[in-house]
């Protein structure tokens, strides 16, 4: 296992950590079968596991405190906050009311008190830089989160944070949680210099593109991974967009095959190759899933290789636009861009 340094904290965090969204009712995944993860996962080398209060509604979060018990202190913990938790209007978004009452929520369902990173799941465009800052720095000062971060911030929120904290002289997002993988890249083109700039940890979801480059869809082939099926329309290829995922997918199943990779391997290894990039989040549901992605631990592409996948996916581009999280609203809300 690679370790680098989450940013400008001086944590040493894994080039893997494991993402725990599948941990119980998403993933299907028992307590007994997340321990498990969980301990191969640190046996594996990992340090940083990530879950958020979302997943499952509370579910993952109380199994990762379960797994992780008796041994807190050797792993840097991080969860999230933001996305709705119920019906109530006000169990959601980034205001202090909320989040000092869901954070006590998280530490509560992991067993800990405190979380080592803290994250905003989804920039919430209802409330102020300020207010989203000041409650996370005097959470900070209570000593309930050692440092917070962003998740899925368009570069220029990114940008304003970090000039709000100045303004206001309060303590800073110190990391940003993207989507980044071979087939989703546009973040290179705006999200990446402003994390270099900042100098702010990266942590990387989804770098096998929701299973597209598992080794498991190739053309020809049932499409019958977890994720196609409560997420239909992401793998119908009938749809232009998925036709070239799928026509990448077996240029780069070639590019694989020639350097003696699995896909797998190519797919994380092109992820932690990016000097911006300090982590890769991999989210298997199965021991099986997981030693596939840890044997990727170790993998360092050649600028050849890496030529290769450029040649087939052009940096900064994203074969499926319309699956970005980070679009600003005005695009996707017609009244937000006309009077």
């Amino acid at each position: 296992m690679q370790y680098r340094t989450l940013g400008r904290t001086g944590v040493q965090v894994s080039s893997l950590a494991l993402g725990a969204m599948n941990f119980g009712a998403i993933g299907r995944t028992t307590q007994d079968e997340a321990t498990a993860i969980v301990d191969a996962a640190l046996e594996g080398g990992v340090n940083l596991i990530d879950t958020a209060d979302m997943y499952g509604a509370g579910e993952s979060e109380e199994m990762v405190g379960k797994a992780i018990a008796g041994r807190r202190d050797d792993i840097v913990l991080a969860t999230k906050a933001t996305m709705p938790m119920g019906e109530e209007r006000n169990h959601r978004g980034s205001s202090r009311r909320w989040l000092v009452t869901e954070l006590d929520n998280s530490l509560r369902r992991l067993g800990v008190d405190h979380v080592d990173l803290y994250q905003i799941h989804r920039w919430d465009p209802t409330t102020s830089d300020e207010e989203t800052l000041s409650a996370l720095t005097d959470l900070q000062r209570a000593g309930k989160i050692r440092y917070f971060g962003s998740s899925t911030f368009p570069a220029y929120r990114i940008v304003q944070a970090q000039w709000a904290a100045r303004e206001h002289h309060l303590s800073r997002y110190v990391t940003e949680q993207p989507s980044y993988s071979i087939l989703q890249r546009g973040i290179e083109t705006h999200v990446l210099p402003v994390t270099e700039e900042y100098r702010l940890g990266v942590l990387a979801w989804s770098p096998l593109a929701s299973g597209w480059l598992s080794g498991a869809i190739r053309a020809g082939r049932d499409i019958t991974t977890s994720r196609s099926a409560f997420m239909p329309q992401r793998f119908d290829t009938t749809l232009p967009a998925n036709r070239a995922r799928l026509d990448a997918v077996e240029r780069l199943a070639v590019v694989a095959d020639e350097a003696g990779l699995t896909m797998i391997q190519l797919a994380l290894g092109f992820v932690t190759a990016h000097p911006a990039v300090t982590s890769a989040l991999i989210g298997p549901r199965t021991l099986d899933h997981l030693h596939s992605q840890l044997a990727a631990a170790e993998t360092v592409l050649s600028a050849d290789v890496l030529d290769a996948i450029d040649a087939i996916v052009a940096p900064g581009t994203d074969l499926a636009a319309d699956e970005k999280f980070d679009t600003p609203p005005a695009l996707l809300d017609p009244s937000l861009r006309r009077r």
